[in-house]
């Protein structure tokens, strides 16, 4: 037998963790998936979370029935890839090859991010986040009906949302809050502008629909601290704030530099063309945790490349226990989609290299694309089950095995 460990139990954990189960069956594979929680995280969607939506309640139990995957429910505190044993709260797990998939974490180096600010790396920080708005709401409320200021509101018409970071993720963050919240200020702070890397049309549309949702864009802003009740930009300039939410950048767990394994700067393992790690080869590295190099550069933590990556990771695996050569794994990008609330979105069209394409779509039909591609995967995980991959999968990973 040849014990396979999957670490993480993400989109692209579970992915990796099924399709090497169904790949490596019938030539002794022993698939065992580690995660910190009994429930699978819609990360895609925590933005809807944040505002108040209920989604479908998932555990990784239901997700992996019927694929003879073991489940091991807990926090990974050591790697050691020289022993070939991971430590998961007081077991200790061997494997013969790994499959390392515990993502990114938000980067907290800004002082008070840790402190003070939401993010999304858990479902719980989304739901706390959400219940923090909702009571600002009720404070606002209350303020215009009996005339009542309480807490950091006071002195002001509004409770005041910031979200850090101009990114995709806080675009559609900032649009979200602002739509299920109409009654309260949304502040969106950008070092850059946002949508930056679309083409103009596409991102004057962005920028209308953040107009017309009462989002307020300061762009050119560099947060050099998070307090309590506000943020602090460069230049001292203080912008109170009932509630912060921080997407401005992650980077990956202390985890494999501890273990030895070579990394970039920012945490993410460093792998080979097969998806290998290039100082420990039996430990391979998919999504968000992996510094993947492509003729265009390296890739950056989308959807779009997550599976990919964990369905090549698991294809090569099987190739090496059946005594071959792993191929090269082959992406490029196809789009960036964005959501605008529920009712409105953007679809910029890529070249592989994610520069954007004359082709664009807004509005309703944009939201259809969007929740297409962005809807829960477990219609793709059941397909994987059969031992089958959605094409759509292969077009976005451009494999050529």
């Amino acid at each position: 037998m040849t014990d396979i460990l999957v670490l993480g139990a993400g989109y692209t954990g579970i992915a990796a963790a099924i399709r090497a189960a169904v790949r490596t069956r019938r030539h002794g594979g022993r698939v065992t998936l580690v995660n910190a929680s009994p429930r699978f995280t819609e990360r895609l969607r925590l933005h809807q979370t944040a505002a108040g939506e209920r989604l479908a309640d998932h555990s990784i139990d239901e997700v992996i029935a019927g694929t003879g995957i073991a489940f091991v429910l807990g926090r990974v505190t050591r790697l050691d890839p020289v022993r070939r044993e991971v430590t998961v709260g007081e077991r200790v797990l061997g494997y013969d090859k790994l499959i390392y998939a515990l993502g990114s974490v938000t980067d907290v180096s800004v002082p008070g991010v840790a402190e003070h600010a939401y993010d999304y790396d858990d479902h719980d920080q989304a739901v706390r986040l959400a219940a923090r708005l909702r009571g600002l709401d009720q404070g606002v409320d209350q303020g215009v009906d009996q005339g009542v200021d309480e807490g950091p509101g006071k002195g002001r018409d509004r409770a005041t949302v910031v979200v850090a970071g101009g990114g995709l993720t806080g675009v559609e963050s900032a649009a979200e809050l602002a739509e299920a919240h109409p009654g309260l200020r949304v502040v969106l702070l950008a070092r850059g502008r946002p949508g930056a890397m679309m083409g103009a049309k596409a991102r004057a549309h962005l920028d209308s629909a953040l107009r017309r949702l009462g989002v307020e864009v300061r762009d050119g802003a560099v947060v050099t601290k998070v307090l309590p009740h506000a943020v602090e930009l460069a230049g001292g300039e203080l912008i109170p704030s009932d509630a912060t939410l921080w997407t401005a950048g992650t980077r990956g767990l202390p985890l494999p530099e501890v273990a030895g394994l070579t990394v970039d700067g920012r945490g993410r393992v460093v792998v080979d063309s097969a998806l290998r790690s290039v100082s420990h080869p039996d430990v391979y590295a998919v999504g968000d945790a992996a510094a993947v190099s492509q003729p265009f550069g390296v890739m950056h933590g989308t959807c779009q490349g997550g599976i990919p990556t964990g369905l090549h990771a698991a294809d090569a695996l099987a190739a090496e226990l059946r005594g071959r050569t792993p191929g090269a794994f082959r992406f490029g990008y196809v789009h960036q989609p964005v959501s605008l609330g529920r009712r409105d979105a953007v679809i910029q069209f890529t070249h592989p290299d994610d520069t954007p394409r004359r082709w664009y779509l807004a509005g309703r039909w944009a939201v259809r694309y969007k929740e297409t591609v962005s809807s829960s995967p477990m219609p793709v995980y059941r397909l994987l089950k059969r031992g089958l991959v959605p094409v759509a999968l292969f077009r976005l990973s451009a494999a050529l095995k």
